[in-house]
């Protein structure tokens, strides 16, 4: 049995439609179940769950969703834990393509699966959704050469979890930290393609730099425990302010893009966001800074 884990702070309309993807699922609905952990929302989610049957609501209190995926794994009845986000939809073979992995795998595997940019019109993008088609969630990469998986889409054994131990809180990146943990437990990535989960934009150049600046700050709070990290903190930014040049040959290849347009309207977002994320370093060289999950 499957259990799917999903936190959810403020997001009903993208929970709605996030449940019913779920309830679309080619695997029986007898081989999993589905836990809504609420973290702290300031309207209760209980009236999209009570449109879906068998869906289950927890609270969190303490906020982040790393601490609400370990709220749902603690109450959980599956053998396996899958884990989404509330805006994210499921593939209808997602939970399908859990269960057949999980049925040929070694031990101690954990699996992460595609995460594709859905448009808001299918077909055409906007600058923002071209960039992130390229660049939002490249869990392929993740998974195979730095030995993580995001959490819109990573599947474990209950038993490894167990053994793994919990995900970090807010103030750390809850995939990569995990990540690094189940690799000295012992436990190896696997990127499973048929493991498809569909998730939004950002829907401005705004949200976009939030989220650049939480991802960040997580990594200046893991970055500052090493002696001298000023200095490769430092060069780490220059580097980021000229990355744009390889970075719009890797736009210009993709096979995730169609069309010269969409490729300049990524290369665009592409030497902005990087602007930003170098003055959001610099800035954070002297200062630390706090972590806001979901406003």
């Amino acid at each position: 049995m499957i259990s799917v884990i999903i936190p959810h702070l403020n997001q009903t309309d993208a929970l709605e439609a996030c449940l019913q993807s779920l309830d679309a699922q080619t695997l029986s609905r007898d081989l999993f179940e589905v836990i809504v952990v609420d973290n702290g929302s300031t309207m209760s989610p209980m009236e999209v769950i009570a449109g879906h049957s068998g869906v289950r609501l927890e609270h969190e209190p303490h906020p982040g969703p790393g601490p609400a995926r370990n709220a749902g794994a603690a109450c959980a009845r599956g053998d396996i834990l899958a884990f989404m986000d509330a805006d994210c939809r499921a593939h209808p073979d997602w939970l399908t393509a859990i269960h057949k992995a999980f049925q040929q795998v070694r031990p101690a595997t954990i699996l992460g699966g595609e995460v594709r940019i859905r448009p808001a019109v299918e077909g055409n993008f906007t600058a923002i959704e071209a960039y992130e088609s390229v660049f939002g969630f490249r869990n392929r990469l993740y998974v195979e050469r730095h030995g993580y998986s995001v959490t819109a889409n990573l599947a474990v054994r209950r038993a490894d979890f167990a053994r793994i131990g919990p995900f970090p809180g807010i103030q750390f990146a809850e995939d990569m930290q995990w990540g690094q943990m189940a690799i000295r437990a012992g436990c190896e990535f696997l990127y499973v393609p048929g493991m498809i989960v569909f998730h939004p934009a950002r829907r401005s150049l705004r949200e976009l730099y939030a989220k650049w600046d939480r991802q960040i700050t997580h990594y200046r709070n893991t970055a500052q425990v090493a002696r001298g990290w000023q200095l490769r903190w430092f060069a780490t930014a220059l580097l980021v302010l000229a990355s744009p040049a390889v970075g719009a040959i890797t736009v210009l290849t993709s096979g995730r893009l169609h069309g010269i347009s969409a490729r300049l309207k990524a290369i665009a977002v592409l030497c902005a966001v990087r602007s930003h994320r170098t003055t959001k370093m610099l800035a954070l060289l002297w200062r630390d800074g706090t972590i806001v999950w979901n406003r």
